[in-house]
């Protein structure tokens, strides 16, 4: 029906513009994800990543989400408060929220102890490991005592003792540590619950508490399904054994191909907002096929490549020319990520590159050395300046008292001039040249070769990544030369998490961070030296396992400028200063290079200004109050939607 629609547009284009008003409203959404983003989890609480996030958030309820224009709004959650400055936080939930399996039957009350289930478990090391501890560990009373009490029982030690290198977990400590309730937990964590009420105690007045509302470490679980599952049984629960309190249940997945979100039935607050009667997401091996899938209607939209962009935006007689339309930027800085301990493929160490990406010269030469605009064009075709990313923390995540974004302190203190977006003015020829031939002097004194090796990993089966890696070599060869370094492009099967990054094989990845909260610490304590809750550090950068002096005394010094300034809680604009020194002496050693925001094309028949948007938390992709057309919308009609929404 769709290609019908295209070929008669393509005739009536030159006469006038296709008016879709009166359309119907969409009931069945179809959307998609890469397969590159097969979800990983279905623990909420385990997940910190968008892939698992962007399903999750339509499942379970968390205390608050947002609006269209990024405002929280109360979800779970019905009021919150503090009735002391920002101290203490009191959530009062609302009556006749239900847990429900897979098929909407009814399994339990939602009541506010599940709650104090879902933070025991992110706090408790022996159930969650580390994953989203960072944020209540910085902000709730006892939090961090509590986790470092968890770890201290799976390691089978005192509370207190510092752990060897190598310390090894004990099998008893861990069972233990699994076994524990609530007890010791509500003995040692600012965390209560009163009738309906959650209350939390903060360890200073945090305005910004509420935004982590928004996101999975605060989220809920059932103590009933914790003890029918059991806490092995919820470490890798799946989605037919999940326990559901949101707009939507799964009742249909097919690894790597699609999974089907149902509308709850009997959905506590089915009333009040509007819910599709399914949302099917469809995996696509990349974009092109993605783009096959809307022409013939099997999508409701898409966003574009660069080819498809370009073809349609140069040929005013292309079907869907007066289609196109600027999508919203996503929450994403999205950077080159570094990584300082890379393994050779038989598990060696791969000296040559760890050499050389230790040395603070060649990673500036990088920084200052190439002009990312081929690269951001692969993102946004007809404006790609649009997409440049100076800073390492998000757009709009925080702001000073007299409004000024927090990322603007950071590019004064960088002295770059954000203003200009006439040209990539991060790039600087003569400099980066200058830092080539200081990098290649010290390097070959230490024995490096060159041309540097870096390996770069993408999905075999995916001809648009297989592009964009010919872009990336040929902007390092451009500007960097091929006598420095050479981008050497590799393919993965299925996971790069298990294939690529856990065996520590990619010398770079193209990694994108959103807040969780409205603060730059969730962006900066994710980079910090020896912080096992920093995702980056342990998970990406391997940072923790260089062996570099000089590498390693500059990390510890962001570090310190970090940590010294997230303990300004009396003075927000104080704290912000603080961060964005701490911020720009990242950027400026280059420990990764800030590339680009996620600001491209599409073709929908969703309006983009009805759906749920932030700077921070996993609220985005809810499928919630979104206004939809079965037909596409025009550019004209997008265009309408922004200046009404910016009115």
């Amino acid at each position: 029906m769709r290609r019908f629609l295209a070929l008669l547009l393509s005739v009536i284009m030159l006469m006038s513009v296709v008016s879709i008003a009166g359309a119907a409203e969409i009931t069945n959404l179809r959307t998609y994800e890469l397969s590159s983003a097969e979800v990983e989890t279905w623990n909420v609480h385990y997940s910190q990543a968008a892939r698992d996030l962007n399903v999750l958030c339509n499942l379970i309820d968390g205390l608050l989400t947002h609006n269209s224009k990024g405002a929280i709004v109360p979800n779970a959650a019905k009021e919150y408060s503090s009735p002391d400055g920002g101290v203490t936080w009191v959530f009062t939930l609302n009556e006749g929220m239900k847990w429900v399996d897979k098929d909407g039957n009814e399994k339990a009350d939602v009541v506010a102890e599940d709650w104090l289930w879902g933070l025991e478990w992110v706090l408790n090391f022996a159930k969650n490991d580390s994953l989203n501890v960072s944020m209540p560990a910085e902000m709730i009373v006892g939090a961090n005592d509590y986790y470092e009490y968890t770890k201290a029982m799976a390691y089978g030690v005192e509370p207190g003792t510092k752990l060897a290198d190598d310390a090894v977990l004990s099998e008893e400590g861990i069972a233990a540590a699994k076994a524990l309730g609530l007890d010791k937990f509500l003995e040692m964590v600012g965390i209560k619950v009163d009738g309906n009420d959650i209350i939390y105690t903060c360890l200073a007045p945090l305005p910004y508490f509420p935004s982590v509302g928004t996101y999975n470490c605060l989220y809920p679980l059932s103590g009933k399904f914790l003890e029918e599952v059991g806490v092995d049984g919820y470490r890798a629960i799946t989605w037919d054994k999940l326990w559901y309190s949101g707009p939507y249940t799964v009742t249909q997945y097919v690894h790597q191909n699609e999974k089907i979100l149902t509308k709850t039935p009997n959905y506590w607050n089915a009333d009040n907002v509007k819910l599709f009667d399914t949302v099917t997401i469809k995996m696509v091996e990349d974009t092109n096929k993605a783009y096959s899938l809307f022409e013939t209607g099997e999508l409701d939209h898409v966003t574009l490549n660069q080819s498809q962009l370009d073809t349609i935006y140069k040929n005013p007689s292309n079907p869907w020319h007066n289609y196109l339309s600027e999508c919203r930027p996503t929450k994403y800085s999205i950077h080159y990520h570094w990584v300082y301990d890379v393994k050779n493929e038989d598990g060696t160490p791969d000296d040559n590159w760890n050499k050389a990406i230790a040395n603070l010269a060649f990673r500036q030469s990088m920084l200052y050395g190439l002009d990312l605009t081929s690269y951001l064009a692969r993102t946004n075709a007809i404006n790609p300046l649009s997409c440049m990313n100076y800073a390492y923390t998000g757009n709009g995540v925080s702001v000073t008292s007299d409004g000024t974004d927090y990322t603007k302190l950071v590019l004064d203190e960088l002295g770059y001039d954000y203003g200009n977006r006439d040209s990539f003015n991060r790039y600087d020829a003569e400099k980066g040249a200058a830092l080539k031939k200081q990098a290649m002097e010290e390097l070959s004194a230490v024995g490096v070769t060159f041309p540097v090796e870096l390996k770069y990993y993408i999905k075999g089966d995916n001809q648009v990544a297989k592009d964009t890696a010919d872009v990336l070599t040929q902007m390092f060869s451009d500007y960097l030369g091929d006598d420095y370094i050479k981008v050497v492009t590799k393919t993965y099967v299925t996971s790069s998490t298990n294939e690529v990054i856990k065996p520590q094989l990619g010398c770079m990845y193209v990694t994108g961070w959103g807040a969780d909260f409205a603060d730059p610490i969730n962006f900066l304590g994710q980079e910090t030296y020896g912080d096992p809750q920093a995702y980056f550090s342990i998970h990406i950068s391997q940072i923790n396992k260089a062996t570099d002096e000089k590498l390693i005394a500059d990390y510890k010094e962001f570090t310190r400028l970090t940590e010294e300034a997230k303990v300004i809680y009396d003075d927000i604009d104080a704290r912000y200063a603080a961060l964005a020194k701490a911020e720009a002496f990242f950027v400026e050693h280059a420990f990764v290079i800030p590339a680009y925001y996620n600001i491209s094309w599409q073709l929908t028949s969703i309006n983009p200004y009805s759906q749920v948007y932030a700077s921070y938390g996993m609220q985005a992709y809810r499928y919630v109050d979104w206004e939809t057309n079965s037909d596409v919308y025009t550019t004209a009609d997008i265009e309408a939607f922004a200046d009404e929404y910016y009115k």
